[in-house]
């Protein structure tokens, strides 16, 4: 593979894809060839453990191959990953964003070359021309976490919080929408804290009205999550008064039960959560919320349980992202009372199918409606509320199409070109 372009796995969020991009782009400055990397996840046991399984699966597939493995599990346990055979290289989350670490690759350097994340200031903003689709742009706004969630790793991870300035993000924008992208969703590890760090402290939604205003010609702005107790006044009229803020909003709730929610260290109460999904859908009445929650967080009781199944319907979640409980080392959590693994199955497997009911009561709604459809490929689209649109005939990809719903195919609605 001496003469090959180097290969990229991208394990974990949005961010990480981002990112994956942004140092293929420096990769390929460097003229780095021969080389596999993978972006590793931290989030969960679990996402370790598939990074594992992924790089010997790489090391396989690409025996003569230099494997360098980067990312939130090798910024947390680089250990880790040192200790494989398979593995040439370990870089942390801060080098592998660094132009000079991709120059140097190929020359004689550090196995390990992971340092205080905690002490990086900064969050570059690195030009890419988006990815995933032709139709659709992410730009990242802020990186890192102040806060410290007790389950959590990932600030150990990405460092404390740090904000992309205004003026840079409303500039890629302009680039990316002058490049054709019809759509851009704001990304970041912890996007409600976007601006504590800036002259002034602008909160989120200050920028969010600044990109719609500044660059007019943006189709929709996506917002990839948020936590629902930050949002402030400008966000709230945002979601009121402009209808190229699409509405849809993925929630970090966690669990909806308020002794499990004060010792996850979370700042909201269930109310607050209720709350805030009620006031969302008061001003923009077709929002939709997806959320994260947590299954078999240490010390849930069954009843505890049952108020996170509950909270699915009391806030009309659409779209769910469930994540069985994994201990991570080194959080607080981790030394807190267990649950039964099969136990946290068992949770996890019922709320995902709460999910589901919610989900497809949702696509039922939508049939006979009218929606304007961004095509990410000539036969399937999403609506405003990024539900997925399969077409028989091909459209424009890119485009935003305007549809009428005709019926559901699975989890997905089918459509007819107005």
């Amino acid at each position: 593979m001496a003469d090959k372009s180097p290969v990229f796995t991208t394990l974990g969020c949005r961010l990480n894809a981002y990112e994956t991009e942004a140092m293929k782009a420096m990769a390929s400055a460097a003229g780095i060839q021969g080389t596999v990397v993978i972006n590793t996840c931290a989030v969960t046991g679990e996402a370790v453990r598939k990074a594992r399984q992924e790089i010997r699966r790489l090391r396989r597939e690409n025996p003569s191959a230099k494997l360098i493995v980067t990312g939130c599990a090798a910024q947390t346990e680089p250990e880790t990953f040192a200790d494989m055979d398979e593995v040439d290289a370990v870089i942390g989350n801060a080098e592998k964003m660094q132009p000079a670490t991709w120059a140097g690759l190929m020359q004689a350097s550090e196995r390990v070359q992971v340092n205080d994340i905690m002490s990086v200031r900064e969050t570059a903003s690195h030009l890419i021309d988006g990815f995933g689709t032709r139709s659709r742009a992410y730009v990242q706004i802020q990186n890192g976490c102040d806060h410290r969630c007790t389950f959590c790793i990932i600030p150990f991870g990405r460092g404390n919080s740090r904000s992309v300035p205004a003026g840079v993000v409303v500039e890629q924008i302009k680039r990316l929408v002058d490049k054709g992208f019809n759509e851009v969703v704001l990304t970041g590890v912890d996007m409600t804290s976007w601006g504590a760090d800036l002259p002034a402290n602008p909160q989120l939604g200050n920028l969010v009205l600044r990109i719609l205003k500044l660059v007019p010609d943006l189709a929709r702005l996506r917002i990839s999550s948020i936590d629902s107790i930050e949002a402030d006044e400008n966000l709230m009229q945002a979601i009121a008064t402009e209808p190229r803020l699409m509405p849809h909003l993925h929630l970090s709730l966690q669990h909806g039960d308020d002794m499990i929610l004060k010792r996850m260290k979370r700042r909201h109460n269930r109310k607050d959560a209720i709350r805030f999904t009620e006031e969302a859908r008061r001003l923009r009445p077709d929002m939709t919320f997806g959320a994260d929650i947590i299954a078999g967080f240490p010390t849930e009781t069954d009843t505890m349980f049952e108020s996170s199944l509950e909270l699915v319907a009391d806030c009309d979640l659409t779209w769910l992202h469930v994540f069985p409980y994994s201990a991570r080392k080194g959080t607080p959590a981790a030394r807190m009372p267990q649950v039964n693994g099969a136990i946290i199955k068992q949770r996890a497997a019922r709320l995902r199918q709460a999910g589901t009911a919610r989900t497809l009561a949702h696509l039922e709604a939508q049939v006979g409606k009218v929606h304007k459809v961004l095509m990410e490929n000539a036969r399937m689209g999403r609506t405003e509320q990024f539900a997925e649109v399969v077409f028989a005939s091909d459209q424009p990809e890119g485009q935003i199409v305007k549809a009428r719903i005709c019926g559901t195919e699975k989890t997905q609605l089918s459509a007819k070109r107005e």
